[in-house]
């Protein structure tokens, strides 16, 4: 199945894509979808005032293609517009927030970028790939190199006390978190911790205009 999604991609890049004139900032080409989000606002139903930082910190990987291969991914010469969408998403560890990097997805030397990718520090995971298709919370993990399963979450264990809850608008979810389909709008948080580290869990993103 994942094979088959694969070479559709490919051949729909391949009629028509063109070179990526630029990944992340100044790309004309994500300079709409993105304008704003660097400075939107937090997950609505979060404290008044933003966590503090964690002390664990998952940079964006060195080598984004590498990643979005062993995501079972394609990089595309242009971001897709067969199917546009956007999720938002939120991790917490040890009641703190945890950022979520920008350009996960995105190779700026070769100029190529995942159908999955970030551009900024909001949180928001870009979906725009040149077929319809579903993608999971696990291949953009996997492109983030955090590997996230229902007892994993990057380096992170559960146990000894520690534990790793996955929400989708607010409700929790049960089962493989790996497998979770990323929706338009879908406001999802990690949160992993000691029970008594208490987290508020936004069940909402309010979302800048355009996205």
């Amino acid at each position: 199945m994942q094979k088959r999604r694969r070479v559709a991609i490919g051949v729909a890049v391949l009629a028509g894509a063109v070179t990526l004139a630029a990944c992340g900032s100044g790309s004309d080409s994500t300079s709409d979808d993105s304008k704003g989000a660097g400075n939107s606002p937090s997950a609505a139903g979060s404290t008044d005032s933003k966590p503090a930082a964690a002390s664990v910190a998952w940079p964006a990987p060195a080598d984004a293609s590498a990643q979005v291969k062993a995501a079972g991914l394609p990089m595309l010469g242009q971001e897709g517009q067969v199917l546009h969408i956007h999720s938002h998403l939120d991790v917490f560890v040890d009641g703190k927030a945890v950022t979520v990097p920008a350009l996960i997805g995105i190779d700026e030397a070769k100029q190529q970028i995942s159908p999955l990718h970030t551009h900024d520090t909001s949180g928001v995971v870009h979906i725009e790939s040149p077929v319809k298709a579903d993608f999971t919370l696990g291949e953009f993990m996997t492109e983030w190199n955090v590997p996230l399963t229902k007892d994993t979450l990057g380096t992170l264990k559960t146990g000894g006390g520690k534990e790793l809850h996955v929400y989708v608008n607010g409700k929790e979810q049960t089962g493989d978190p790996a497998a979770i389909k990323l929706a338009a709008h879908e406001e999802i948080a990690l949160v992993y911790g000691a029970p008594s580290q208490k987290v508020t869990v936004p069940d909402s993103y309010d979302w800048p205009q355009g996205l």
